[in-house]
């Protein structure tokens, strides 16, 4: 089977996404694939990032991972997306960054790569779901082949049942291990899928 290429992007604010990326580009790596972690660009004002210590911890901490660039998408044969919710929908760093994608997009150089995605939210109903179906809805737009979980695995009920994508509550506290195994089927299913259809 072919080696995957897996850009994983994510937005983080206080780290519960960076570290569901962390989980699954070491979940990816242990399939054989060839991983780019990649955050998105802040684009909150620096006053304000520097204005909340755990936002300004984070950023400080993260500085080294590279910014994802539509030259990631292009290389990539298979995207993860991990995005906190704002308002039922992916973080507007996730947004901005999505419509810098015009260009790539309208010359079909997203068209066939597989998607999944992960997301996060302040509380159990606080949109993690419509997160992870507006950014499936942006996939369809591009031609990207989407390759949720579903309830394939019975890590799957054991992080909560969705079968959308990976997604976690949350609370400041590391991730649970119902929940890094989930990312890690999540992962692996994704590495397994765009295998085959690239092979």
């Amino acid at each position: 089977m072919a080696q995957v290429k897996l850009a994983i992007v994510y937005y983080s604010t206080y780290g519960t996404n960076h570290q569901m990326a962390e989980v699954a580009a070491e979940a990816a790596r242990e399939a054989g694939a060839e991983v780019r972690l990649l955050k998105v660009r802040e684009t909150a004002p620096p006053e304000v990032v520097e204005s909340q210590e755990a936002w300004a911890a984070q950023a400080e901490k993260t500085k080294e991972i590279p910014e994802a660039t539509p030259e990631d998408l292009v290389w990539a044969d298979a995207y993860l997306f991990s995005a906190p919710t704002r308002y039922g929908g992916a973080a507007s760093q996730m947004r901005a960054f999505i419509d810098t994608l015009g260009p790539i997009w309208s010359e079909g150089k997203l068209t066939n790569k597989t998607f999944s995605a992960m997301a996060s939210a302040q509380n159990p109903h606080g949109g993690q779901e419509t997160t992870l179906q507006t950014l499936y809805i942006t996939a369809m737009h591009w031609g990207a082949i989407l390759v949720p979980p579903g309830y394939s695995d019975q890590t799957i009920f054991a992080a909560g049942g969705n079968p959308y994508g990976t997604t976690v509550t949350a609370t400041g506290e590391p991730l649970s291990e119902e929940t890094k195994a989930a990312i890690r089927h999540q992962t692996q299913r994704l590495i397994e899928i765009t295998g085959r259809l690239i092979s």
